[in-house]
């Protein structure tokens, strides 16, 4: 095998992952294609959050193999590590290599023999590896690299697969994640720090330090001139956490904190580690430190045994808090998870009605915070060929002309378009 090519499926870890799997590859020697059509090797870097991202995996093994029969495909990922014996069962499938064997990948490929289904899956919970490069092509955009700093979980939601797919929470050593933010500050001017529990960075490591200590020492040892945050659970944003964020020029002003109910009696549950009246204190603490910032949440529809009283409840909640945007997702059942065996499954027409009125919520709470933008400047970082930015506080702006990408620029509001703001006109940045 000479020529290979990656896909990555899912979440912004999957991504980093994905990117690692690809310089490890080429560094044996082996050269990165631009599609599966040309590659002798498809490594298929798999979700499993839901039973759609099993689906389209599935989907994606059949095309490959039915347009290039004589390709190898290697699965791996989520999903792999989950269910590989399903997956090994596949026609074109001819290695799964779970989690616990992802960084193994580059030797098991070098034997070439012709094997149909072999199978490379161990105790995920013994897993100590740390995988990961900067993606460098976050988003499309090439401009706002995604540098995975933590991996696995150690909650366990009654709802969620992946701390049995990712194992147990890890970080990356402290001097290893500030020297890549250090290398990308070179090339780019904002970086999103990412993270399958990015709140718990830190915690398995000596020295006792933590996410803010991290971010602190990332911008007094590096020139980068934007670090943004990703998901980070709601009891994580500590009061350190939101005081450097709101003092720092140089992190953007938004608070991403998953929800997934309003409802107290959904969220124990789902064995959340938080009530509504803890998320509510921290979101509106953040809005009270950073009146402008964006706010957003992942909120999930259909719990085992959510009633319309509960689904009530919990729009409620949301309707009474600062949201910016919502990701609503519609509850998928995950094959070893206690909520999969729950006897009281919502029917899927009723999470999927509630889901059409959550995101409609959603978006009426973006548009309402999209208006209150009008008429002020806000500083963005230039994407996509320029034509477009996102703004610190999370707002896609279209620029008119277009400018230089990888950019930090001023821009005055002037508009609203269909899922964003235009500009007025661009000022110098002070």
């Amino acid at each position: 095998m000479h020529r290979f090519f990656v896909k990555t499926f899912g979440c912004r870890a999957s991504q980093a992952d994905g990117a690692a799997l690809e310089s490890a590859l080429a560094a044996r020697g082996l050269a990165n294609t631009h599609g599966a059509s040309d590659a002798d090797l498809v490594v298929l870097n798999t979700c499993t959050v839901t039973a759609t991202a099993d689906d389209e995996v599935r989907q994606t093994i059949r095309r490959i193999h039915r347009q290039s029969p004589s390709a190898r495909i290697l699965v791996t990922g989520c999903y792999a590590q989950r269910a590989p014996e399903e997956i090994a069962g596949l026609p074109g499938v001819w290695m799964v290599a779970g989690n616990s064997h992802k960084v193994q990948i580059p030797d098991l490929v070098a034997d070439a023999t012709p094997y149909h289904g072999q199978v490379h899956v161990g105790d995920i919970f013994s897993n100590r590896d740390f995988l990961a490069s900067p993606v460098e092509d976050a988003l499309g955009d090439r401009t706002r690299p995604n540098l995975k700093i933590q991996d696995g979980c150690n909650n366990r939601c009654s709802f969620c697969i992946i701390p049995f797919v990712r194992g147990r929470s890890r970080s990356s050593p402290a001097d290893q994640a500030i020297d890549q933010v250090r290398r990308l500050a070179e090339k780019y001017k904002e970086i999103v720090l990412s993270g399958i529990n990015l709140g718990r960075w830190g915690r398995d490591l000596p020295g006792g330090m933590r996410l803010a200590d991290l971010v602190r020492r990332m911008l007094d040892e590096s020139p980068v001139e934007r670090l943004r945050l990703s998901s980070v659970e709601p009891m994580d944003w500590s009061d350190d956490l939101l005081g450097l964020v709101a003092s720092s020029p140089r992190i953007a002003k938004h608070v991403h904190a998953p929800l997934q109910s309003g409802s107290d009696r959904v969220l124990r549950r789902m064995h959340r580690k938080y009530r509504p009246r803890h998320y509510a204190d921290r979101i509106l603490k953040a809005r009270a430190l950073m009146p402008g910032c964006a706010v957003g949440a992942d909120v999930m529809t259909g719990f085992p045994g959510e009633t319309e009283e509960e689904f009530e409840e919990s729009k409620a909640f949301i309707e009474a808090l600062p949201f910016t945007y919502l990701h609503v997702f519609t509850y998928s059942e995950r094959p070893g998870t206690p909520a999969a065996d729950s006897a009281t499954q919502v029917p899927v027409e009723v999470r999927k009605r509630w889901t059409h009125i959550l995101r409609e919520l959603g978006s009426r709470k973006n548009l309402e915070f999209r208006r209150a933008m009008l008429g002020r400047t806000l500083s963005s970082v230039t994407i996509e060929a320029g034509r477009t930015a996102l703004s610190d506080n999370y707002l896609k702006i279209t620029l008119a002309p277009a400018r230089q990408p990888n950019q930090i620029v001023n821009v005055k509001i002037g508009g609203l378009t269909k899922d964003g703001l235009s500009e007025t006109g661009l000022l110098p940045v002070l």
